[in-house]
């Protein structure tokens, strides 16, 4: 018997941790909504080139000033002609059969030296930091759209499992139905409408799985993980404590906070730094100096016979410096109707038509916070509401089951009071996401971290 049981303690022992594993690789991932927040930061698509644009606005800014560096050039020459020399039995010119020169020259020089480059230096400063607030209201909007992603996609498993508990509902009373015809207790007709509720069920949930699919898939890539990973959601407390709300200071925190004003802010700085450099470009004077070094050396036969080597003369190197300074100054900035004016009058209007968009943020802002206090009032009224429908149904559930045991109501009545509550607690759930949204855009709007007015995160 001993010998026998070996085989089998074997076989185990190698079934077990294959069991184990494949229970291991079939268990579901299980994302917590920090984590998701923290993953969707590091890992967003969209957000990994939002960044790769400020590093490169952060490098331009940094090296503003290789605007000042002159410009270096090298040069070199080779060439060959005739060369007159001067006979010294007789005064009369004899031109050589041949000549050779060889030259190099270096110059450096500054062009356009003018007040408009220190303005350019600013400018590139301000877009950088314009690029930064890009990038940060980027990262806010994306853990604004996560949190709120992450509370629907909890309710939608809600609603699902309520259509599930409909569903089985539906069948246990078609079979009730059936078994009644069956018996001779209920006509046909029963049986058929009992059915038709049941087959009426299917596409709601066929639409709502799909629903969910999608919204999951949608929030995977959001976050940086392969759309096909299957994985779940920490179900989280959507109880919110309803604290007072001031109007007046969210409007204040709004118009001073709001990444989309706070954008538009360091884009007009960037895009006025623009128009006052191209105001000194056009209405002050350009300096230019340039320094140059040229060495020349000459080769040149004098005998009939340049392959000779008593005809060639070896002059000494020539080695020539020069030097200038020049101050430019076009006219063509100071008329009104020329293209460069004109340039000038397109930013002005830029500037203008952006200071509006400015205030209209700002109104925007103002209205946004109105609207969404009165969502959050609604939202409010209605969870309150909800407790109590969710109080009535679960006493009304109590007094039905309570019955059904002392066999004055029905399995089937039991059933459709249990759904009744699910129902009641599943628009409860509803309402607190509701509020819990308003909350989050809320937060975004007044520009305050996420979790800071309910005291959580």
């Amino acid at each position: 018997m001993k010998y026998k049981l070996q085989p089998l303690i074997l076989a185990l022992c190698l079934i077990m941790p294959l069991a184990a594993q494949e229970n291991a690789a079939s268990a579901k991932r299980v994302i917590t909504l920090n984590e998701a927040v923290r993953s969707a930061v590091e890992n967003n698509l969209s957000l990994q080139s939002e960044r790769v644009t400020v590093t490169g606005k952060k490098r331009v800014s940094d090296l503003s000033w290789n605007q000042f560096l002159p410009t270096v050039s090298a040069s070199g020459s080779f060439g060959g002609g005739i060369l007159p020399t001067e006979s010294k039995q007789a005064n009369i010119v004899i031109e050589t059969s041949e000549a050779m020169q060889l030259g190099i020259g270096g110059q450096i020089g500054w062009q356009g030296l003018n007040i408009a480059l220190f303005e350019g230096l600013r400018k590139l400063k301000k877009d950088y930091e314009a690029g930064a607030i890009t990038l940060s209201k980027a990262q806010i909007q994306l853990e604004r759209d996560i949190r709120k992603a992450y509370y629907n996609i909890l309710l939608m498993q809600e609603q699902i499992e309520l259509l599930r508990q409909s569903y089985r509902n539906a069948q246990r009373q078609e079979d009730s139905a059936r078994a009644n015809y069956r018996a001779g207790l209920a006509p046909e007709l029963q049986v058929m409408q009992a059915q038709v509720q049941r087959e009426n069920l299917k596409p709601q949930m066929d639409q709502a799985e799909n629903g969910l699919r999608l919204q999951k898939a949608s929030f995977a890539l959001n976050i940086g993980i392969p759309f096909e990973e299957d994985f779940d959601l920490e179900p989280l407390s959507l109880s919110p404590n309803f604290i007072p709300l001031d109007a007046a200071e969210l409007i204040s925190r709004a118009k001073n906070n709001k990444p989309d004003i706070n954008e538009l802010k360091a884009q007009l700085s960037a895009l006025r730094s623009s128009r006052n450099a191209l105001k000194y470009q056009l209405w002050t004077p350009s300096l230019s100096l340039s320094w140059g070094l040229n060495l020349s050396k000459t080769h040149a036969a004098i005998s009939p016979d340049p392959t000779s080597a008593s005809g060639w003369q070896y002059p000494d190197p020539a080695l020539k410096d020069t030097f200038s300074v020049g101050l430019t100054w076009s006219l063509n900035g100071l008329l009104p109707f020329t293209t460069q004016y004109e340039n000038l009058h397109s930013l002005n209007d830029n500037i203008r038509k952006m200071d509006i968009g400015l205030a209209q943020a700002e109104r925007g802002a103002e209205i946004e916070i109105y609207t969404t206090l009165s969502s959050l009032e609604q939202a409010r009224v209605s969870t309150e509401a909800g407790r109590y429908s969710v109080q009535l149904a679960e006493r009304s559930y109590r007094l039905t089951s309570e019955a059904y045991q002392a066999g004055l109501q029905t399995l089937i009545e039991v059933q459709t009071a249990e759904l009744q509550l699910r129902q009641a607690r599943l628009n409860l759930v509803q309402q607190q996401v509701n509020f819990l949204s308003g909350i989050i855009d809320l937060e975004y709007t007044t520009g305050v971290p996420f979790g800071t007015i309910l005291g959580n995160t």
